[in-house]
């Protein structure tokens, strides 16, 4: 299977078809301007979960000086501690639901401040950081782009996951 036909049985996005169309996958890692691009591509080669995290983790941290709340911040830290194995699977669950928390009391200022949507961004990117069910850590990465620093994220994505990605698609 090439790159092209496994993008399309991974039903990957529209436009991710079209700009990786004709680029191997080692192309595509290095050219990537997405990172969210990048972390679902990772995901659908089933890189490490730990590595995934943590990778998601350095992601959010780049729009740490957005976020509001604690249990945000304290998130983030808590993927990338797990990334290194210094947290486990269940300080990564209480981390999660701490930021989802702080996700929904963002979500709960919408009405009352202008800055909800950068708000309920971060502590999503947070929240997702410490997911892993795919489409939170692709999360993570969204809102790290939707922060304007897509570039940034990318080549986060591509120092920590390309061994990854590459071992896995020569497997």
């Amino acid at each position: 299977m090439n790159f092209q036909e496994f993008l399309e049985s991974k039903e990957a996005c529209q436009d991710a078809q079209e700009w990786a169309k004709d680029k191997t996958i080692e192309q595509a890692i290095d050219q990537c301007h997405r990172g969210d691009w990048l972390i679902w591509l990772a995901q659908k080669l089933e890189v490490d979960k730990r590595l995934l995290v943590g990778t998601a983790g350095y992601c959010a941290n780049t729009v740490r000086h957005l976020m509001k709340y604690e249990r945000s911040k304290s998130c983030v830290d808590v993927c990338i501690a797990y990334a290194k194995g210094d947290a486990n699977d269940e300080e990564l669950a209480e981390a999660k639901a701490a930021a989802r928390v702080a996700s929904w009391a963002a979500a709960s200022a919408r009405a009352a401040s202008t800055d909800w949507d950068e708000a309920s961004v971060v502590a999503r990117a947070a929240t997702a950081a410490a997911s892993w069910d795919g489409v939170w850590a692709v999360a993570a990465a969204e809102a790290a782009a939707k922060a304007k620093n897509q570039k940034q994220i990318a080549d986060i994505c591509r120092e920590h996951l390309k061994k990854a990605m590459i071992e896995k698609w020569n497997k």
